[in-house]
Order: C-alpha cells, then structure tokens, then sequence
C-alpha cells in the first residue's frame, strides 16, 4: 500500500492516537429532506471551519431524492461542487462521505478523482460506498445483488488506472486495450476509505483499503470494532466514524440522544470526542442536520472551544 505522510489531505486529518474533525456539507440545520443550500453561506462556514482548524470538509454523493431516506444531502453533483470549495480554501482536506461507485463507471470515477487531487494540492480523501437506495439501482439498472462485485472492481481499477501507464484493464465495465487516464494523481495513488462494510468482510477492508469510515455506536460497541480493526491492520490504517450533534447553547447541558447522535452542550462534548480518542478512532466527520441553531454560530463556537483539543495536522501549510 502507498504511505501517504505526505499527502495532505490523509496528512491533515490522520495520525495514530490522535483525532482530528470534520464537518458535512451542507453545514447547515435543517427540517425535511432539502436544505436551503445558501451557496455563499455554505462557503463562508467552509472557510471558517479551514481557520479554526478543523481537518476536513465532507462531500455526499446522492444521485436522486429519494424521499423515504429523508435527506439528499447538499443538492450538487459533489466533485461540481467540490471544485467550487477547493477554490475557496487551500488547507483543508476535502473528503468524500462517500461517493457510490456501483452507480458511477470507474473510468468517469477514476479521472474525476485524480483531477480534484492534482487541483487541489493533494487535498482528496476518497471515501467510497455500495450505496443504500434501492430505487437508485432500479435507475440506473445496476442489479442490486451485484452491489458487492462492483464495488470491489471499482476499487482495483482505480488503483490500476492512477498506477499504471496505459493499463489494459478487462472488468465487466471495461474494456481498455489502448489509452490512458490523464492527469495521474502525484503520488501515483490517493487515499480510500471505505465506508460501513460495503458489503465486503473486515479482512477484505483491512487489506485492500487506506482506512474505514463507519457509522456512530454506542462506546463499547465502537471500542470493539477499533479492536478488530487494529489486529487486521498490522500497519496503521485510521478508523474513522460520522456523528450528528445538535449543540445546545448552554456549555453545561447533559447528553440526550438524537438520530445517529447526540444533543449537548460543548463541554460534555469535547469529554465524548476524548473518549472516541481514548478507544482508537482517529477522525470523526459532524454533522449539523438535526441542529437547532444557525450553523455558521456553531462552527464558530466548535472552532473556539472543541476544534483546539482536536486540531488539523501538520501537513496542511498552504
């Protein structure tokens, strides 16, 4: 596998014992399944999350609105809106949560990545996912049972097209005799996270990824996934989880749960966010969705008193 010290998107966001945040676009609260998506706003926030150090900016790829899941994310195709933020910020790593690539062919997907890390300075942490939307696949026609395969031959493509100078690649999607991907990524590789368990073991994950994004559970619970997660990985490979807060004006107020998170003041929420350190996890991506005040107030309030415990890393000098 590739070291990626050098990287500065995978530099910002990961060393081992350390944790670091991110934010999900839209960084927004919002009701229902559409946000506002305020363009400006949304940059405006991105931008202060980048001064008061947080290590990453999250992307969604959600093809259609499905409106049972409740939640499309922040609208725009996430690499269209991608280039817009790598060009109004220069250090902060820009993070896929996650793009599905059972819906996208690897050769769209693999040059699509490689440009958003050449334009960005090595910014990109690809996360990637098998997708969770039945009425997607019907769509696209992808074959819902194949969602495992694909995602797996999306993975060594990838791999292959940023390595290798002109590759000939025959997978069930592709069929390349002649030609090249252009541009290449500078290390020749970028970052992967996969995400949840995209329908692959553990030891699959552990061997052919650079890191895993899951899902928030109870400490305990979480604690023992680390576990299994550091004794397949004899190399360190981050382990990375989302979580939804609602921060509560008052610093003081106790933890009551909320969907995939939790509702509290800052304080009990750095002592939460110490204690994901204390088991192993490396990063975890907030989410503002189910907030009950103005984001742009809660970043501002993250960036004074919960980002300084969990700063950005070195690696992210413009």
């Amino acid at each position: 596998m590739t070291s990626f010290a050098s990287h500065r998107g995978h530099a910002a966001m990961f060393r081992q014992d350390l944790l670091t945040l991110g934010l999900f676009f839209p960084i927004e609260a919002y009701s229902g399944a559409v946000p506002e998506m305020d363009v400006a706003t949304q940059l405006a926030t991105a931008r202060l999350a980048e001064e008061k150090g947080f290590s990453a900016l999250y992307f969604r790829d959600v093809p259609l609105n499905v409106p049972s899941f409740g939640d499309v994310g922040h609208i725009y195709d996430p690499w269209v809106f991608m280039g817009l933020v790598l060009g109004q910020t220069s250090r902060i790593a820009l993070a896929t949560g996650s793009i599905v690539s059972t819906l996208r062919h690897p050769l769209h997907l693999a040059k699509a990545a490689a440009s958003i890390d050449r334009l960005s300075g090595q910014r990109l942490v690809l996360g990637l996912a098998t997708g969770d939307r039945p009425s997607e696949f019907s769509a696209f026609r992808v074959p819902v049972d194949e969602k495992g395969e694909r995602f797996r031959e999306a993975l060594a493509v990838l791999r292959r097209l940023w390595a290798e100078d002109d590759p000939t690649i025959a997978t069930p999607r592709l069929d390349m005799r002649e030609g090249d991907l252009l541009p290449k990524p500078l290390l020749r590789d970028i970052p992967v996270m996969v995400t949840g368990n995209s329908r692959q073991s553990l030891q699959w994950i552990a061997e052919h990824a650079d890191g895993w994004l899951f899902y928030p559970q109870n400490l305990a619970q979480q604690a023992g996934l680390v576990r299994q997660w550091r004794a397949a990985t004899p190399t360190f490979k981050p382990f990375a989880q989302s979580l939804y807060i609602d921060l509560a004006e008052d610093a003081n107020e106790a933890p009551s749960p909320i969907f995939l998170g939790l509702r509290t003041g800052h304080r009990f929420l750095v002592g939460y966010l110490e204690q994901l350190r204390a088991i192993g996890v490396n990063h975890v991506g907030l989410n503002l969705k189910y907030g009950r005040r103005p984001a742009h107030e809660v970043v501002q309030e993250l960036g004074e008193f919960v980002a300084p415990h969990f700063p950005a890393l070195a690696g992210t000098g413009s």
